[in-house]
């Protein structure tokens, strides 16, 4: 198995939403009518996580959870949809701004010295696929810091999002997807909620659809075929991100769970969480631990992404699996991490 990669840059400041859910009438919700454009979760009891010999030290050890029902989006949040947010609002994400050194310096070694000013300039990672080969050991080999690069320029100046307006909107850091959906009334979903719906239902298996990653030759979500990075030959009809719905929903009606784009979670990623919730019999609906850790990056503070994106491959890093989780630094926009909402049954009361 391959290492996880992980993409640090560090850009803003965290703005919280997080809060709990319940399963309080329950039952009625499922034959109440849904919330335009999401779906009811009902919730319960499974295994979060894996044992199995093939996936990462962060999906390890497997253990134990239950959480309330709630209803998801049934798809990641769109350019469309991310437009009329900024339209209403004129929200400026993180990606547009110029990053500020006090911030920064904050998930820096205390030794770190204050860059050039010229060097604080507004950007995000874009994914560049290099026409050489490479080892697969620096991921600064295929991600670039780009200058002007954002949710409306996904590749920097010069490009835009017609004619992707129904894709996922990417460039997008944790506040932002936190602004997103609070402007909208919802909340982003925890970890736990997230692996649960992944699944669809079918907790035993390895993927959210079976077992078997094509079944009959099917693709059933948009990952990354041929050589990592340099030589995506698109089998499943694309090279890049694709339009929500474009592949089959799993048991609960949910597109893009799995491949597309990366998901923020509400969760801080702490590399010893799950060794700490598995000491529990069963964890009833968690919330995530109370700050981020992972010691390759000590200082960089870090949410929890989910469910993989089109530059999954198997010869890489197989994230396109229910159980498979990364950390992600919080002010971070990248070419291939997006977001869906959730809400609780209180949030709907509301």
């Amino acid at each position: 198995m391959n290492h996880i990669c992980y993409y640090p840059l560090i850009l803003a400041v965290i703005i919280s939403c997080n809060p709990k859910s319940s399963s309080d009438q329950a039952a009625a919700n499922v034959n109440s009518p849904a919330p335009s454009g999401m779906v009811w979760i009902p919730g319960g009891e499974f295994t979060m996580g894996t044992d199995e010999e093939e996936s990462y030290d962060a999906e390890r050890p497997a253990h134990r959870v239950k959480v309330d029902g709630f209803w998801m989006d049934e798809d990641e949040v769109t350019n469309e949809q991310f437009k009329k947010f900024v339209d209403a609002t004129g929200y400026i994400t993180v990606a547009e701004r110029k990053p500020e050194w006090g911030q920064l310096k904050k998930q820096m070694p205390p030794d770190s010295k204050r860059p050039p000013e010229e060097n604080l300039i507004p950007g995000s990672l874009v994914f560049t696929p290099p026409s050489y080969a490479i080892t697969l050991d620096d991921y600064s080999q295929w991600w670039s810091f780009r200058p002007g690069a954002n949710w409306k320029q996904p590749e920097g100046p010069g490009s835009n999002v017609e004619g992707r307006w129904n894709h996922p909107v990417v460039h997008v850091a944790y506040d932002d997807a936190v602004a997103y959906c609070a402007w909208i009334g919802k909340r982003l979903p925890t970890e736990a909620e997230w692996e649960f719906a992944s699944r669809g239902g079918m907790e035993s298996q390895r993927y959210g659809w079976g077992a078997e990653f094509r079944p009959q030759e099917k693709y059933m979500a948009n990952t990354f075929q041929g050589v990592f990075p340099g030589t995506n030959a698109g089998e499943d009809g694309f090279s890049g991100s694709s339009p929500v719905r474009t592949f089959p929903p799993n048991r609960y009606g949910l597109y893009d769970m799995i491949g597309n784009a990366w998901e923020w979670t509400s969760d801080y990623f702490h590399a010893n969480y799950y060794s700490e919730l598995a000491k529990s019999r069963v964890s009833v609906n968690p919330q995530g631990p109370q700050k981020s850790y992972d010691p390759r990056e000590p200082y960089a503070e870090k949410r929890v992404t989910r469910g993989g994106s089109f530059l999954c491959a198997n010869d890489y890093c197989v994230n396109y699996r229910p159980s498979a989780r990364q950390g992600t630094a919080f002010d971070s926009g990248m070419s291939h991490v997006s977001f869906r909402c959730v809400l609780s049954i209180k949030d709907v009361k509301k």
